[in-house]
C-alpha cells in the first residue's frame, strides 16, 4: 500500500475528492490536471505536485517542460539549449531582448550558462486556461527561437559536424535548416 505524502493528494498522484476547496495547492494541481488532459499532452508524475510535460516541436523536437506547484506558486521551468561555444555576448544580449516580449516567463541561465526559460504563477492565477496558455507560450519560445540560438552560440560546431556527415555520406537532413551557414562559410573561403 502506497501512502500519499501530500495531504491533498491521492496515493497515484492525483488531486483528492475531499480535498479542502480552499486549498490552492490541491486547486492547482487539479487545473493542471485538466489543461494537460484537455491538450491530450505526455505527462508524468514524478512527485506530488509535479509534473513533468512532454511537447512536441518542429525545430526543436520534443520540449519538456517542468510544473511544480510550490506553497505559494507554480513554476514552470524548461531547458532551452546548452551555453553557448562562441559569441557569448551576442547569444545572451539576443535572449534578453526576446525577453521583452515574453508572456509570463523568461529566458534565464544557470550557474554554467546553460539557458532554461522558466516562470512563476500565483497559485491563486493557476486556472486551465492560464497553464494551457503558459504552456503555448514556452512551446512557442523554445520552437520559434531554437534554430536562431543555435546559429548565433553554436555555428562552427554545426559547420563541423556537417563537413562530418558529408565526408561520410551521411544524412544531412536534419541540418538542412542551417545550409546558409555552411555555403556563407563556403563563399566566404572561396573569395579570399
Amino acid at each position: 500500500m502506497t501512502l500519499a505524502t501530500d495531504p491533498t493528494e491521492r496515493p497515484d498522484g492525483g488531486p483528492r475528492a475531499d480535498a479542502r476547496p480552499d486549498d490552492p495547492r490541491a486547486a492547482a494541481a487539479a487545473a493542471i490536471e485538466a489543461a494537460l488532459a484537455e491538450a491530450e499532452v505526455e505527462y508524468e508524475r514524478p512527485r506530488p505536485g509535479a509534473f513533468l510535460v512532454t511537447l512536441p516541436g518542429q525545430r526543436k523536437l520534443k520540449t519538456l517542460v517542468w510544473l511544480d506547484v510550490g506553497e505559494h506558486s507554480l513554476l514552470v521551468k524548461s531547458f532551452f539549449c546548452r551555453r553557448p561555444d562562441e559569441n557569448e555576448g551576442g547569444f545572451y544580449r539576443w535572449l534578453l531582448q526576446k525577453n521583452e516580449a515574453a508572456y509570463g516567463m523568461a529566458f534565464s541561465a544557470d550557474e554554467v550558462g546553460d539557458v532554461y526559460i522558466t516562470g512563476r504563477l500565483p497559485l491563486a492565477a493557476v486556472v486551465p486556461d492560464e497553464v494551457d496558455r503558459l504552456l503555448g507560450c514556452v512551446l512557442t519560445y523554445s520552437d520559434e527561437n531554437f534554430n536562431t540560438a543555435l546559429e548565433l552560440g553554436f555555428a562552427s560546431s554545426i559547420r563541423k559536424e556537417w563537413a562530418w556527415r558529408e565526408k561520410g555520406g551521411y544524412s544531412l537532413r536534419n541540418l538542412e535548416s542551417f545550409r546558409h551557414l555552411v555555403e556563407s562559410a563556403r563563399d566566404g573561403a572561396a573569395g579570399h
